[in-house]
Parts: C-alpha cells; structure tokens; sequence
C-alpha cells in the first residue's frame, strides 16, 4: 500500500495566525487577562545601577546580615544536614513543619498572639502568604482597603489578581478610624463589597508609623461591624527600638485577622520562611492554595530555622537588630536635619524605613535618574500607590547600609534636591498628576 507523505508541521515556534500577538511577542493574545496587569518597572535598570557599590542605595529593605552569628549558623546548619539531612531534603507537609508551628507560637507570644500549631500556615516568605490570601478571596474587581501608603509588595499581588485596591489616609498615629468607617460606609452605599483590609500596623512599611494601642480596637470594632476581614501584615513588629512590641490586632480578635509573619527581618531573608495564622476554616483553603502552587514549603529553610531557634539565643538577636537600626535610624534623621531641613519627615520607633516629602514642587519620581546619577537611590513615593499618586513623597531605607554610607547618601541626595529647586523655581512645575504606568520598583525594594 502507498502511503502519503504527512504534510511538514510549522517548526517556527510561533502562532500561524496574523492576528495573534505581536513581532516581540507572538504569544500576547494567548495571556490570561491578569497577566496584562503585571508590569515590568520602569526603574528595574536604575536599581541594577544603584546596586554597586559607588551608589549609596538607601532604596532596599535588605537587613543588615553581617550582624548574624554566622559562625553558629554554619554549625547548625552542618548538623542539619548530617542529622537531619534525609528529611531535610525531601518532600514536606503542605502546611508546614510541626516543630517549627510551635516554635512560631514562642516568636508570636511575644505581641500576645495565643494560638494552636494548627493555626499556623508556613509559606515560602509572608509574600506567598500575601499571594495566598489574595487568591483565596479576591475576583477581579473585588475591593481590597489599604492605608495611603501601601507596601508595594502588596500592592503588586492585588493588581496580579485584578482586585480595586481603595486607599484609607494614616497620619503619625497610623490608620485614621474616622476615615476607615466613611470608606467603608461608602463602598457599602456603592454596592461594592470589601473583601479585606490590608494592613501594616507597626513600623509601617513605606511610612515608618506605627498604629497606636487605642486605635487598634477601634479599627477591629469598624471591620466586624462592616463584615471586613483584617489582613495583618506584621514583618518589623519585634523591630521596635526603645520600646517592647505592642498586641497584635491579631490578639484583639481570633476570627477576623489572619495575621502575617516572616523571619526575613528578624533573621534572614534568604531562608524565605514566613506564615499566617487564620481562622479554622481560612486556614484549611491556604493550605490547599499552597499546596497547589508548591506542594509544601522547603523542608531544609523549615528545619534550619527551627534548629537555630532551637540553639542559639534568637532573643538576643533581636535585640542586637533592634540596636543596630536604631543607630542607622539616628544617622538617617540627624542627616536629613543637617543636609535636607527643606524637607519633611517622620522619626520611626521602629522598622526599616523614614517617609519624607519633599519640598514644594519637586518630583521624586521624575528626579530618580538624577539621583542614581549623583550615586545615591531611593524609592518614588509613586511605588506605594495604586493610582500612582505620591510623587512628592520617597521612601529612604536605614536598614543596610552603614551610618557613614546613609550620612554620604543623605548628602548627596540633598544636592540633588537643590538643584531640582533651582530648576522648579526657573521653570516652575506640572504638579502632582497620577501615573498611568506606575509599576512596582525591583525585587530588592522590599
């Protein structure tokens, strides 16, 4: 019997159609209509500028890691492996190390969280914890509450998942209640449901404040009222530098908080461990959401951390931190006192991170390139909200570099400033217009 040749199938690699995608990406019609949200930043190739090492980068939320007893993380980390290492390589359970669920309730004591291991999530960095969540509640469209300014990190996930994310105002004492209930009753009156509020309450990543004790009751009492879950996102919570840590929203209200943690301040950032705590019900749905992204988190970063908990005195780790970022945050402000008093400022007690507006007119966003130029770096206020407003804001990081670097970098800046005000004052300026094309800043502006 004759057979006929089968015809040659395209070996191109790309859509035989004319109408799908473009020359640069045959495949852009094919996406997921979440995908279109995610941004590439605009400032990704300033950042790999501002990593060298002439540029004073006071931009990263990186903690400062030569503070760490690496020697002691080295012998712990040798027995892991030689005591530990079939188990510490392998597969795990999606929810997370049992031990290291009870060790977490030790470090969450601290801010007066009681709860059961099996409370407890573990995921690879509270960022998944963020990813988690969000997956769990939000359709496109649905609306996320979040303070004016917002991290970034969480802003990214929200727009992944096509959420509306609407602004509530803080002030020096945090979240502003009166400002929440009118949000609230509003959407309500709109018909639109608000499936959480997002919230950093203590030493607020970008704004460095913290949400004060008498409030915190007030905001829970307006999120059940409101039938609004609390989503708590508490990284810097045990960073506090002259005070002990305050209650956990968290503790105040067992079934409306799903609280966030992570060692990747309070230790190391590389492990990518953090958690959630939730209620029964929400806590079965993440885990089912981990498993089904990652199986299980890594059982070697799970087992080193437990094991240096186990060991070494974390406690006193943390003091150390809580020490050495004060000093860098005395640095920052003392430098902004001496170089930048045109400008304006908050004193964090805590955290990473100093908010600061800039004089009248000026454009932080639009100044970046000139800065990275001048061999220092910051992040544009622009990053921390959803509309892209916040142009006249910037954070400045004192977590990493040394006091010496942050007063050089603070200089600097302040030079740069100054001739952004000669030029405002010549040519005088646009304002503070929302952006279009705001997009999150790189990786390493945590």
């Amino acid at each position: 019997m004759n057979s006929q040749p089968m015809p040659r199938p395209e070996t191109s690699g790309t859509p035989t159609s004319p109408a799908a995608g473009t020359r640069l990406d045959p495949w852009l019609d094919a996406y997921a209509d979440r995908t279109h949200g995610m941004r590439a930043s605009e400032i990704r190739a300033l950042f790999a500028v501002a990593n060298r090492p002439e540029v004073v980068s006071l931009a990263g939320g990186m903690p400062f890691l030569d503070g760490l007893p690496l020697d002691s993380l080295a012998q712990v980390a040798a027995q892991v492996v030689a005591q530990r290492g079939l188990q510490a390589l392998q597969y795990g359970s999606g929810q997370g190390d049992e031990t290291l669920r009870e060790q977490i309730l030790e470090v969450m004591a601290l801010e007066s969280i009681s709860a059961h291991p099996d409370d407890v999530v573990v995921t690879t960095g509270s960022q998944q914890a963020l990813d988690l969540v969000t997956r769990v509640f939000i359709n496109p469209g649905d609306v996320v509450v979040a303070e004016a300014p917002s991290y970034v990190g969480a802003l990214g996930v929200f727009r992944a998942y096509q959420a509306d994310v609407v602004h509530v105002p803080i002030d020096e004492h945090g979240l502003i209640p009166a400002a929440l209930e009118e949000t609230l009753t509003a959407l309500a009156a709109a018909g639109r449901q608000t499936k959480f509020l997002y919230t950093v309450p203590n030493f607020h990543n970008p704004a460095g404040v913290s949400l004060a004790l008498e409030r915190r009751p007030q905001i829970l009492e307006i999120a059940r009222r409101h039938g609004v879950l609390v989503l708590e996102d508490n990284p810097y919570g045990l960073l506090g530098f002259d005070r002990d840590p305050w209650p956990a929203l968290r503790s105040y209200d067992e079934d409306g908080v799903i609280y966030l943690g992570s060692f990747s301040k309070t230790f190391a950032p590389g492990y990518r461990v953090g958690w959630a705590v939730a209620p029964h019900a929400v806590r079965e749905k993440l885990v089912l959401a981990s498993e089904s992204a990652i199986l299980c988190p890594s059982n070697a970063s799970q087992i080193a951390i437990s094991s240096y908990l186990a060991t070494c005195d974390w406690r006193s780790q943390v003091k150390s931190y809580r020490e050495l970022y004060r000093e860098r945050r005395d640095a920052m402000v003392g430098a902004l006192s001496e170089h930048l008093p045109e400008a304006s400022w908050n004193v964090p007690d805590g955290g990473f991170y100093t908010w600061v507006r800039l004089p009248e007119g000026l454009d932080a966003k639009d100044m970046l390139p000139r800065a990275v130029t001048a061999r220092v770096a910051y992040v544009p206020g622009t990053a921390f909200y959803f509309d892209g407003t916040g142009r006249d804001h910037m954070r400045l990081s004192f977590c990493y570099p040394t006091p010496e670097r942050i007063r050089e970098g603070v200089r600097r800046l302040a030079s740069v400033v100054s001739g952004e005000r000669e030029l405002v004052e010549m040519f005088g300026t646009g304002g503070d217009e929302p952006a279009d094309d705001v997009v999150s800043p790189a990786p390493d502006v945590v």
